[in-house]
């Protein structure tokens, strides 16, 4: 019996166990199993409190990512773009504050035209119409502003192009306000024209005959015929630009580069660009519009094509250019129906076509014998005129280009780089590298009169003509033609002397200073092809300083008061000459020095000159010493007896000056930078210093200590800086194109002027007792600025 309760035993506790493993098992079917259930959880709650804790952080994360996630998917359908794979921003990718900025805007269900039942195509003609929507810079304003519906915001936008087209409204509208900044803003004393030895030059005149367009460098200059001083200047041009032509009604202007690239902008508002046009691979030598204003035919040197025809606002093909192997240097359009154009270039044949759209119509390949670098129809349309490198002018049918008749062989002497009729179409006129200009007669096939400008001599390189125009719409008989220097000559007809000859720099202007006798200021300025001019402030006038010049780059420019006045130049030929202020000529012999110069200064008797490792010292024109410097000079300034001498470690030296040394003073830690600009204030007690990274600093000279540094928004090297008469203002200049001028009393205010010259600021100072900075820059251009607000 013991042995079976013992077994009965065992096995009452087997079946205990097998039953909690069942209830354990089963625990969702019945009160019992979860009781059970809730007594084995109770003993493992430590451990499921910790693991809590260990998942929250991540938990969180994943409600912030599906949050995220959420507000995502909401912002999608605010997207007006279609995306798809492969774009570069995908939906994905877009941020909802980006999507954001995608959102499609609200549009009105009525404005004002259709509470008013009007047509805005019908609104054309009213001005005020026109002008309530229209921007300053000639477009029509946003939805935003106007409130229109998209239809009736497209219906104004072609209203205001159709006031344009015919002329009713300018393509820029002029506010009061906008007027009263611009003369606020600048006078323009422009670049001479870029010329090039053995090339024609194209020179431009508008309808009226009052405005000359030209290429220069990188720009486009629009010079007033009546008062040369008075410009404006268009810079959007990336490359050379080569031509310029007014579109014969007067509110655009055509212009080529060196690109191939035409660019289509007006000249009557803010010079706003309404087409640009890629129509050969080269150079564009010449272009020219049809009698309508609607049509350019532009041509050069290409790859595949030397012309195109295209129409002016969206640039659509009007013809092809065909029967030429070479380059083309010339076009012209008949101004009458039937249209007729004609070109020419270094195949020396004349191509003549149909239009418009023109089509090649024939070739007359045995007339000139050598490159042709001028054709031209007649005002009236009824002749052609063709010149040349063979020295010959033939004339043609305007209509149908049969051959008339070869006048003047013989007459001149060299090339025959420009033709321009006058406006009566009984004579026209020629510029010849034979340094001559002469007036034919059609009728009877001779000149009538002749001009020979320049002397004879080895300089008369310089004086070749290599353009011309006949203005129309004048009644005083006036020509412009171009020497190769690129002075303009104005020639009168029945006189035998030029009325007015206009100078100015072909080059980059890279020196600067003024001088002030009796109240008359003038400037002085070196430029890049070694000439140096003057200018007279009050009008704008400028002159060429006569005598031996240097050959090439002008490295800096400074004044003294010796004898009647002497301005000092150095250049990159390694001299130091001398001009002599009153008679404006280059007086003495040239000294030569010992290294390349980095720039000069005058003190009250002595002029210094600085190298890369020493400052030489002049008196007179001649070296009375030298002070090798412990650095390598960048620059160097002057006043009375104070010199300072910037370094390629950024420091500057004061020394005292003598007749035959310098003393050093004190040594200025100014910058981690080299020194580019340095500039004493008129009483001497404060120094401007200005670095490569275009920061300018300023220190008392007394005991070297810093006054400021806080004039930092230049953003390339410093190359010129001055100060105003009171010492309470200097003016900096940059490569970055802008000009400042900061305050010394107030460091954390300044003026600024965006965009001064393209392609960098080379000199700056201050005229008319402080009211005005003068400027000039890397475009050969020299510029005036009312500065206003100063204190």
């Amino acid at each position: 019996m013991s042995l079976n309760l013992i077994s009965t035993s065992s096995l009452l506790r087997n079946a205990a166990t097998t039953a909690n493993v069942g209830l354990s098992l089963c625990r969702w079917s019945s009160t019992a199993a979860m009781s059970a259930f809730t007594s084995q959880r109770g003993t493992s709650s430590q451990t499921s409190q910790v693991v809590q804790r260990r998942r929250l952080p991540s938990r969180l994360k994943f409600l912030e990512d599906q949050k995220a996630q959420g507000e995502s998917r909401a912002l999608e359908r605010y997207q007006t773009r279609d995306f798809k794979a492969g774009d570069i921003y995908s939906p994905h990718d877009l941020s909802p504050a980006e999507m954001k900025k995608w959102g499609k805007r609200q549009s009105p269900q009525t404005d004002a035209f259709d509470a008013l039942n009007l047509n805005p195509m019908d609104l054309y003609k009213s001005f005020s119409v026109m002008s309530e929507y229209m921007t300053s810079m000639g477009r029509i304003k946003p939805r935003a502003v106007t409130g229109l519906r998209p239809v009736n915001q497209r219906k104004i936008a072609k209203a205001l192009r159709r006031a344009i087209g015919m002329g009713l409204m300018p393509s820029v509208h002029r506010h009061p306000e906008i007027l009263a900044s611009e003369m606020r803003a600048q006078s323009i004393w422009a670049a001479s024209p870029s010329t090039t030895r053995g090339q024609p030059t194209q020179l431009s005149s508008d309808s009226k005959g009052e405005r000359l367009a030209y290429a220069s460098n990188k720009s486009i200059f629009l010079r007033s015929i009546d008062d040369p001083a008075v410009a404006r200047q268009y810079t959007e041009h990336k490359a050379q630009t080569t031509v310029a032509r007014f579109a014969p009604s007067g509110f655009y202007v055509a212009s080529g580069d060196t690109a191939g690239i035409v660019r289509v902008w007006d000249c009557v508002g803010e010079g706003i660009t309404k087409g640009e046009y890629c129509i050969v691979n080269g150079r564009i030598n010449d272009l020219a519009w049809d009698g309508d204003s609607q049509r350019i035919i532009a041509v050069g040197d290409g790859k595949q094509r030397y012309g195109h025809c295209i129409t002016w606002d969206s640039g659509n093909t009007v013809g092809e250019i065909h029967g030429h192997t070479q380059q083309l240097n010339t076009v012209s359009i008949r101004q009458q129906r039937p249209l007729r154009a004609a070109t020419a270039g270094d195949d020396r044949k004349t191509v003549f076509y149909h239009g418009a759209p023109f089509k090649f119509n024939n070739g007359i390949a045995d007339k000139h014998s050598n490159y042709i670098y001028g054709v031209g129809f007649s005002p009236d349309g009824s002749h052609l005129v063709s010149v040349g490198a063979d020295r010959k002018i033939w004339l043609y049918d305007g209509k149908t280009g049969e051959t008339k008749g070869q006048i003047g062989e013989g007459e001149h002497k060299g090339s025959i780089f420009g033709v321009s009729w006058d406006k009566d179409s009984r004579k026209f006129v020629t510029a010849s590298a034979d340094r001559t200009v002469k007036i034919w007669d059609v009728e009877a096939g001779k000149a009538t009169q002749t001009w020979t400008l320049g002397e004879e001599g080895a300089l008369a390189v310089r004086d070749h003509q290599v353009g011309v125009v006949w203005p129309p719409g004048r009644n005083d008989n006036l020509l412009i033609s171009l020497s190769l220097s690129g002075d303009l000559n104005y020639l009168v007809e029945g006189t035998p002397e030029p009325r007015q000859v206009v100078s100015g720099h072909q080059k980059s202007i890279t020196s600067l200073t003024q001088t002030t006798v009796d109240d008359k200021q003038t400037l002085w300025t070196g430029s890049f092809e070694g000439r140096v001019c003057h200018w007279d402030v009050a009008s704008g006038k400028a002159e060429e300083i006569e005598g031996d010049a240097h050959p090439g780059y002008v490295a800096g420019l400074a004044t003294t008061s010796e004898g009647s006045g002497r301005i000092y130049s150095v250049g990159w030929d390694d001299t130091l000459r001398s001009v002599d202020e009153a008679a404006k000529t280059y007086t003495g012999s040239a000294s030569k020095l010992n290294g390349q110069p980095k720039g000069v200064a005058a003190g009250d008797s002595t002029v210094l000159v600085g190298e890369a490792e020493t400052v030489e010292i002049f008196q007179d024109g001649k070296k009375t010493g030298e002070y090798k410097t412990d650095f390598a000079a960048t620059t160097v300034a002057a006043h009375g007896s104070q010199a300072a001498i910037g370094g390629e470690n950024g420091s500057v030296q004061i020394c005292a000056i003598s007749s035959s040394r310098l003393s050093p003073r004190a040594d200025i830690n100014a910058s981690r930078n080299p020194i580019s600009a340095l500039a004493f204030s008129p009483d001497a007690s404060h120094l401007a210093i200005g670095d490569l990274r275009g920061r300018v600093l300023v220190f008392k000279v007394a005991d070297g200590s810093l006054v400021t540094d806080r004039w930092t928004a230049h953003t390339a090297r410093i190359t010129s800086l001055a100060w105003n008469e009171a010492g309470s203002h200097v003016v900096s200049g940059s490569l970055d194109t802008n000009i400042f001028v900061w305050s010394l009393a107030k460091p954390g205010d300044w003026l600024e002027l965006q965009n001064a010259h393209k392609e960098g600021v080379h000199g700056v100072g201050w005229v008319a007792g402080g009211s005005k900075i003068i400027s000039a820059g890397a475009d050969a251009a020299v510029k005036v600025w009312k500065v206003e607000g100063l204190n």
